[in-house]
């Protein structure tokens, strides 16, 4: 079985910060590939962040230099800090494992003033 439980989401003015966690309860947890992706009706699902077993990272472009994603092995814990919120950032968002492909339940995000 494979569990991702996100969580730290909610509701932020823009501009503000909130710091989002994935707990994982998979295997080797330690060599995954973990990533967070963002949904909303207009868009669909989109790739937001992405952390490979070696610790490097890639971002879309609209996120780069505001959103840092981060991992903790002994923790088997994912994060996304995301900083200076826009509006535009308003979404569902999902932590994603390479994994069996699986996907959390996903965190509402809503940035608003």
């Amino acid at each position: 079985q494979v569990q991702l439980v996100e969580s730290g989401g909610g509701l932020v003015q823009p501009g503000g910060s909130l710091r989002l966690s994935c707990a994982a309860s998979i295997s080797n947890f330690r060599l995954s590939v973990m990533a967070w992706y963002r949904q909303t009706p207009e868009k669909g699902r989109e790739f937001v962040a992405l952390i490979r077993d070696s610790g490097s990272t890639n971002y879309t472009d609209s996120v780069k230099g505001r959103f840092t994603i981060s991992r903790d092995n002994a923790k088997n814990t994912v994060y996304l800090q995301m900083n200076n919120l826009k509006p535009e950032d308003t979404a569902v968002y999902y932590c994603y494992t390479d994994y069996l492909n699986a996907w959390g339940q996903g965190t509402q995000v809503t940035v608003s003033s």
